[in-house]
């Protein structure tokens, strides 16, 4: 689908929902604290949002189904997505010197030795020195009209006399110039040879470069392992996941959507993954549900953010998910391919007791929350011996196709309260005859979630200037 095409269904969607809500562009983007002129062009196909948070926002305000919440991020997800495409095209557009064998500033006709001359049967006038130019240099190439010496090589037309009077010394020094290019082809031979075996992979492994399992992909950490029945990838040097337990090893993993270093173009494209996560771990169900604990005074933290700005807010504060963590995944194929998500399997990487933290509400006092349950989501808790993913009431269990033109939306709501646990899941695809394992979580960390009972809990009435405890606040 052309970038065209995708921010144009987007578009018309918002404007659907824009017009039937009779709000102006004026009070949403009040309500939004965006720009008019912003909302505008989303509105119009002429700009696509970086981010989904704000799109979320405004079909919220615009009392979106959740059917509507659903086709609007698969939009949103094919609009970014080819405008992505089309920037990697532009990074990738040859300079006019690619692929022509010359450098900026020289003539490809001067570097070009005549193709009946080889570089025996054509010396130099004063023939070539063991300290002088290489015969493969621009410079030492003949430069305009070439004349026939008796011998029959061709010569640079400059002098041609002096040729012929050093005819006795042109065997001497041929065995010279064929001494320093057979010294040099060793030479060559041999660097090659060192670095193919000093090269990370060198020697058939297909071992990560920087010797570990767990490679982060985009703005969540993705990482995949593949198995393919007819799949000839280097093989893999086992390892632990920084992830994952110590004990849990396995096939060291290449990032999502790329091929084995060393497989040829047929096999890299045969090999590769053909599925893509992005993990956002700092989603909101609702503002309401959303808690932090941080390991700091009540007057030693900011305001309560927007959920767009919740990553840096958590961030900034070195605060963990408190009681639950919603996570939202977006996968979706990388080519027109079905691939099939077959199921999402919860880790856990490590268990201790609850953070002894205050505890901070994202909510302000008095203001209501909406929100219902999504389609394709699923609940986990934490607390459980063996943790798993189960359905929420009315949606499917997996497995789920997608592919390039038709991702697929996960929402996962993980709960906890006895410990504080770090954790990631495993989503395992097929495709044909080709199957694997992609690990996700907190761009190369695992998701921290703990639980939060007993401990000080704040609210931030509106208007305020600062956190009180929660349930102070007097309501109007």
């Amino acid at each position: 689908m052309s970038e065209q095409t995708a921010s144009a269904d987007f578009a018309a969607l918002l404007r659907k929902l824009k017009d039937r809500s009779g709000l102006s562009y004026g009070v949403l983007a009040k309500r939004l604290h965006m720009s008019t002129s912003t909302l505008h062009r989303y509105c119009n196909g002429d700009a696509v949002p970086a981010d989904y948070a704000p799109v979320e926002r405004l079909a919220r305000l615009c009392k979106a189904r959740p059917g509507e919440l659903v086709e609007l991020h698969r939009r949103w997800v094919l609009a970014d997505a080819a405008r992505g495409r089309k920037g990697a095209a532009v990074a990738g557009t040859p300079s006019p010197e690619a692929g022509s064998g010359t450098r900026p500033g020289e003539v490809a006709s001067e570097a070009a030795p005549p193709a009946e001359a080889s570089p025996a049967d054509a010396p130099s006038a004063d023939g070539p020195r063991a300290d002088g130019p290489s015969v493969d240099s621009p410079s030492a190439a003949p430069v305009g009209p070439t004349h026939t010496s008796p011998s029959g090589a061709g010569a640079p037309s400059s002098a041609p006399t002096h040729a012929d009077a050093l005819d006795t010394a042109t065997p001497a020094r041929r065995r010279t110039r064929t001494a320093v290019l057979a010294g040099i082809a060793v030479a060559a031979v041999a660097a090659g040879v060192a670095l193919a075996v000093g090269l990370p992979g060198g020697g058939g492994s297909g071992g990560d470069r920087d010797g570990g399992g767990h490679r982060p992909v985009g703005a969540a950490g993705v990482t995949g392992e593949e198995s393919a029945s007819a799949s000839s990838s280097p093989s893999s040097s086992a390892g632990a996941s920084p992830s994952s337990p110590a004990e849990e090893k396995g096939p060291a993993r290449t990032p999502a959507g790329s091929a084995p270093a060393g497989a040829p173009d047929g096999e890299g494209r045969k090999s590769a993954v053909p599925v893509t996560v992005q993990a956002d771990p700092y989603a909101w169900e609702s503002p309401c549900s959303q808690r932090y604990l941080a390991d700091k005074p009540a007057s030693g933290m900011r305001p309560p953010p927007l959920e767009e700005g919740a990553a840096a807010w958590v961030a900034a504060h070195d605060a963990v998910s408190s009681g639950q963590q919603y996570l939202r995944l977006t996968v979706q194929g990388t080519g027109a391919e079905t691939v099939v998500v077959d199921g999402l399997t919860v880790r856990v990487a490590g268990k201790r007791a609850p953070l002894a933290w205050n505890d901070y509400a994202m909510a302000y006092p008095g203001v209501g929350c909406g929100g219902g349950v999504q389609t394709r989501a699923f609940a986990v808790s934490l607390d459980s011996a063996r943790p798993s993913l189960a359905p929420e009431p009315g949606n499917d269990d997996f497995p789920f196709k997608v592919s390039e033109s038709d991702p697929e939306v996960y929402y996962i709501t993980a709960s906890v309260s006895a410990y504080d646990v770090d954790w990631y899941l495993e989503l395992k695809w097929s495709s044909g005859d080709r199957s694997g394992t992609l690990t996700v979580d907190d761009e190369g960390r695992p998701f921290r979630t703990s639980g939060n009972k007993g401990r000080p809990a704040y609210e931030f009435p509106i208007g305020g200037d600062g956190w009180v405890p929660e349930g102070t606040t007097k309501l109007d």
